[in-house]
């Protein structure tokens, strides 16, 4: 039904009280983690080499923001609708699997402020993102918003995006429990949250949360070389410091912004970062140097077979690394190892489960994806 229902329709609904998502899980709802798989759409979408059986959720990314409205990428029109068929078809291995537009992304966030501005443009906002589900039969709406209240990529944003924000996720929550309503759906909206108390600062996710089924923490990029001139991990689990950024600081930040544990999920990259020209000492670790480039794990293992590269663990903050002493090169990169940490961190406060960037990063014989289902399934 949802294929010949117009958002036009489902503006009459836009005003009313929207259902407060319930907390509570029943035994087998905690057992099932989730593991949500972001798909970058401009590498292509191959069904062949999408394991959908070991995946609960796909988020295609991305939508963009034009003028108030969602709309598929200029020029992508074609494409995503394509990409977005291919992957429904992937219910096929796993009826159970949900299918969701990713909207924004880092460089796509810059109209976010404007359409969450007035209730007027909220609407608008709104009934375009189900437009957009309605269109491409999909099962929910993911918003990575980088971000309300907080720079990003030269975006617009504005101290009352933090009140916007939160009133633009109650519209689209409303016009979705009305559309779900109309065919038994329950139609999912999560967001991608920044992994960094400074973005929780100028932020509510205590109200957010409120009309979100779960929350992706972008745990990772902590140490971004464009920023840093210092190695380190850009995904570790642990800090001693509790104002060092970490994915367990990311987590009690979250919690202690008032979102259920239940409802965060622990962003997991399947890459890597690098620098180069870095001084010796500590096997390159916390070290000056030049901020190099990324590397897809897949690149990772390359560079390990050259005995240049040596892997080194960090005890401390559980996270892997390699460094070629001879050429002055430090890779920071997440491998079965530290995946399997966050998975015990995960089981062991019962949160919602892992979300990783980008599927296609790792290998052809998904070992990343393999290590994550293992590990928490």
């Amino acid at each position: 039904m949802k294929k010949v229902i117009s958002a036009f329709v489902l503006m009459g609904f836009l005003s009313c009280e929207s259902k407060e998502i319930s907390t509570s899980h029943d035994g087998l709802e905690e057992v099932n983690y989730k593991i949500i798989g972001y798909i970058a759409g401009w590498k292509g979408v191959d069904t062949t080499k999408i394991d959908a059986s070991k995946l609960t959720h796909i988020n295609y990314a991305f939508a963009n923001v034009v003028e108030g409205k969602v709309i598929e990428g200029e020029g992508r029109e074609l494409t995503d609708k394509e990409n977005l068929a291919k992957l429904n078809s992937l219910k096929k291995i796993n009826p159970d699997l949900k299918i969701l537009i990713s909207i924004g992304g880092w460089t796509w966030s810059k109209g976010f402020s404007d359409a969450a501005l007035t209730e007027e443009s909220r609407e608008i906002f709104t009934a375009s993102a189900l437009d957009y589900l309605i269109r491409h039969d999909l099962d929910g709406l993911d918003f990575d918003w980088e971000y309300p209240a907080y720079p990003g990529d030269n975006n617009t944003y504005r101290p009352e995006d933090k009140e916007n924000f939160v009133l633009m996720l109650k519209s689209v929550r409303a016009a979705l429990d009305s559309l779900g309503a109309l065919d038994g759906t329950h139609y999912l909206s999560t967001i991608a949250s920044a992994g960094f108390k400074e973005y929780l600062d100028v932020n509510d996710l205590g109200e957010a949360q409120k009309y979100l089924d779960f929350i992706n923490i972008m745990s990772y990029d902590f140490i971004v070389q464009s920023w840093r001139d210092t190695t380190g991990h850009h995904a570790n689990l642990y800090s001693n410091d509790p104002n060092i950024r970490s994915s367990e600081n990311a987590v009690k930040d979250h919690v202690a912004a008032g979102v259920p544990i239940e409802k965060l999920v622990m962003g997991i990259p399947f890459y890597g970062r690098s620098w180069e020209n870095v001084s010796s000492g500590n096997n390159g670790l916390f070290q000056f140097g030049k901020g190099s480039k990324g590397y897809p794990y897949r690149a990772i293992l390359e560079l390990m077979q050259d005995s240049s590269f040596v892997r080194h663990w960090d005890e401390n903050s559980m996270a892997p690394y390699l460094w070629n002493e001879k050429e002055g090169i430090f890779v920071t990169f997440e491998d079965p190892q530290s995946i399997f940490q966050k998975a015990e961190f995960i089981k062991k406060h019962k949160m919602g489960g892992a979300m990783f960037w980008e599927y296609n990063e790792d290998t052809d014989d998904h070992i990343l994806l393999n290590a994550l289902f293992k590990s928490l399934k």
